[in-house]
């Protein structure tokens, strides 16, 4: 695995909003909370093993309005491409997409074309990644500090070595905006639908994307939850900022969306990082915390985490993934009511939006904050179903 680069087109941590402290520890995937709730007994209770049994349909619907068998059925449904794909190397303790990167179904070609101009490249692979159907694509450095330490054996839940091939300089970070109409329906088991249609939307692209490029005689690793945080990278990318919801907020979408990213050695040229206002706009604004339903998210400004699933030594909003995760499972689905609630949660393709995120990045963002204050109501599940009707 390369180490961190400084070279003289890199750009600082401060540009991208990222604050690094002397006591800063690469965190190791073992300890994030979906991989605790199989080892750690401090997680792990009847509940949790239901939530992940309910992915399979083996844990029986709960009643209600988003919850029944077809609210689950469509969540499923929906995750079905990422599933197929993360079981490839179940045998090997390799959940692939999540614990482990994608495999590579497509040699790296013996002949490697000339890159002559990296910044014509990078504008190339964006073309490429649109095609495919990304929504968002930017490119940066690689900085190896937002690798896990470790990666996780599938078979025992125990730490395993998290390599790259040689050669890898640059990340390629890729935007999928999750549904508008799904995500209003947080937290639901239909809302759900709107996360694992990107999942499976995603693994299609990044593999198709490094294909291409290995097809080009470069390295390419596709990659969605594994390998690294994904949000350090998206911010040096220069795609948004990050929010008190612990989201990357971008002026395309908002919160709105799902990462992934491609690791390689394809010369290319590194966007930006941008700092927009949205910190600014967190330190007045605490919606998400005040709607998340267990008071997971922080109140107060950015700190240092010592949480057991949490990075060590950076200075950012931090949630309590026990109570988030918690929550989680009593509804045997995800929740993204902090998503649904934000305030660049909108359609910023309309005129009245794009208007009132200029005034939200500026010094009127007190003024944004009281227009959006009726904004953000959940829209029951049944509604939606309606509307298909």
């Amino acid at each position: 695995m390369n180490a961190h680069r400084n070279g003289p087109k890199s750009f600082s941590d401060s540009d991208a909003g990222i604050d690094i402290t002397d006591d800063f520890e690469r965190f190791s995937q073992r300890n994030d909370i979906f991989s605790r709730a199989f080892w750690d007994e401090r997680i792990r209770s009847a509940k949790t093993d239901g939530f992940f049994a309910s992915y399979r349909m083996e844990a029986a619907p709960r009643r209600g309005d988003g919850f029944t068998q077809r609210d689950f059925a469509l969540r499923n449904a929906s995750w079905l491409s990422s599933d197929i794909l993360s079981e490839r190397g179940a045998a090997d303790g390799k959940r692939e997409g999540f614990q482990a990167p994608i495999a590579y179904d497509t040699p790296v070609a013996a002949e490697q074309m000339e890159i002559g101009d990296p910044q014509r490249m990078s504008k190339e692979i964006k073309r490429i990644a649109e095609f495919f159907g990304a929504d968002l694509c930017a490119v940066t450095e690689l900085d190896d500090r937002w690798h896990y330490e470790t990666r996780v054996d599938t078979r025992d839940m125990s730490a395993a070595p998290n390599h790259l091939p040689s050669g890898i300089t640059h990340v390629i970070v890729l935007g999928h905006e999750m549904d508008a109409e799904l995500v209003a329906t947080y937290p639901s088991a239909l809302a759900g639908a709107a996360t694992g249609r990107e999942y499976s939307h995603e693994a299609a692209i990044v593999m198709q994307l490094a294909a291409y490029i290995r097809n080009l005689g470069y390295e390419a690793v596709a990659s969605m939850n594994d390998t690294a945080l994904v949000i350090p990278y998206a911010l040096k990318a220069g795609l948004g900022e990050y929010a008190r919801n612990q989201m990357v907020i971008t002026p395309e979408f908002g919160p709105r969306l799902r990462f992934s990213k491609i690791f390689t050695s394809l010369p290319l040229h590194s966007d930006q990082p941008k700092k927009l206002g949205v910190a600014e706009f967190c330190n007045i604004c605490t919606k998400c915390a005040d709607a998340c339903p267990v008071k997971a998210l922080p109140f107060g400004p950015p700190d240092v985490s010592t949480q057991t699933s949490s990075i060590k030594g950076v200075r950012k909003w931090t949630s309590n993934a026990e109570k988030c995760f918690g929550f989680w499972a009593k509804m045997a689905s995800d929740c993204a009511i902090c998503l649904r609630v934000c305030p660049f949660n909108r359609d910023f393709s309309k005129w009245r939006h794009k208007l009132w995120l200029k005034l939200a990045l500026s010094p009127w963002r007190k003024f944004a904050l009281t227009l959006d204050r009726h904004r953000g109501a959940r829209i029951k599940p049944s509604t939606w179903w309606a509307r298909t009707k």
